[in-house]
């Protein structure tokens, strides 16, 4: 076997399957089709697969300038690049708690928690080489020591992080079992019907934009589950409580936004323009001042409990809100009178 086809094997994929819905406009080229779905992702990068076969449309391989019908079935292996080796950084952290086995961060908003596309480097993962020079690697994976789980780049809050591949074992188990408990404290606009409920809804990707995920047919993506309760009413705002079931990618604020109960200060799913009451006046300067103050969204994940894999004992840790969360929630109880 020479060299190139032992590096063909070695290859990494990522795997994309979608098909162009009913309403699509024909005409529009596959690169440029592809690219608009995919995150972090170059049109010649996008190209290149397409010239190396890595894409298909029904079954067929096709040119670059291909125009997209309604219907097309689009099969695409992306060839991934092998990231760069993360390095220790120096940075302040916030350990909750610390022992032989595991630590718990809280992290603040607008940190992303491991390197990838984009963010090789400032991460959660590179400050936490730079403290310990203890952190799990179970899948031989350098990018990602340590992280059990993750949270949002714009979420704040804490984590759990191994320290060795036991522990990461057995904690990912917990996270695939349920046997942890998570609970998120949310500002989100408009008022709940019940001062209890769940939302349950699968979570997949969103046919119109590739790049969000979104609430999808039953069986079209996974299944997901959140309850929440009711913690402050404000005028057009409510401040809530989300407990996970299970832990999809942007469950809490997808779910709430499906629910037109978008999460205060989240840009990708549409929280960060006035969705209820008047937009005009001093209340508009509010919130447009207040906007401008958050680092990422209103979204923090509070507490966190298990049962310590070494010593068998349940364990909880709580963080505070972070200073432009909780800048936000005086602002809504000194300004906006509860509607409730």
């Amino acid at each position: 076997m020479s060299d190139q086809q032992k590096q063909e094997q070695e290859q990494k994929f990522k795997e994309y399957h979608f098909t162009v819905p009913p309403g699509h406009t024909s005409g529009t080229r596959l690169d440029k089709y592809i690219t608009s779905f995919i995150q972090n992702v170059s049109r010649t990068k996008v190209q290149k697969a397409i010239e190396g076969g890595y894409v298909t449309v029904n079954g067929e391989v096709e040119k670059s300038s291909y125009n997209m019908e309604p219907g097309d079935q689009i099969d695409i292996h992306l060839p991934i690049p092998k990231p760069p080796e993360a390095k220790a950084e120096k940075m302040d952290l916030d350990i909750v708690y610390e022992d032989d086995d595991l630590l718990i961060v809280n992290k603040e908003a607008g940190v992303v928690v491991h390197p990838a596309y984009g963010n090789w480097t400032g991460t959660l993962v590179n400050g936490l080489m730079w403290h310990t020079e203890e952190l799990s690697d179970p899948d031989s994976d350098s990018i990602r020591p340590g992280i059990v789980h993750r949270i949002d780049k714009g979420t704040s809050g804490i984590l759990v992080v191994a320290k060795n591949d036991e522990t990461h074992r057995t904690l990912s188990e917990y996270f695939r079992t349920k046997d942890i408990e998570r609970t998120y404290w949310a500002i989100i606009w408009g008022t709940p019907d019940q001062k209890e409920g769940t939302i349950t809804g699968d979570i997949g990707r969103s046919r119109n934009d590739r790049k969000k995920m979104a609430v999808v047919p039953d069986g079209k993506g996974k299944h997901a589950v959140t309850h929440y309760k009711v913690l402050e009413y404000y005028d057009h705002l409510t401040l809530v409580e989300a407990k996970l079931e299970t832990g999809r990618t942007h469950q809490i604020r997808v779910h709430f936004a499906h629910e037109r109960h978008w999460v205060l200060g989240d840009q990708k799913y549409g929280g960060d323009s006035v969705r209820y009451g008047p937009n005009t006046g001093s209340r508009k300067q509010m919130f447009r001042n207040l906007m401008s103050t958050l680092n990422g969204q209103c979204l923090h994940a509070k507490t966190l409990g298990f049962e310590h894999p070494t010593t068998g004992e349940m364990v909880e840790f709580d963080s505070a809100l972070p200073p432009d969360f909780a800048h936000a929630v005086q602002i809504l109880q000194q300004n906006c009178k509860p509607t409730l």
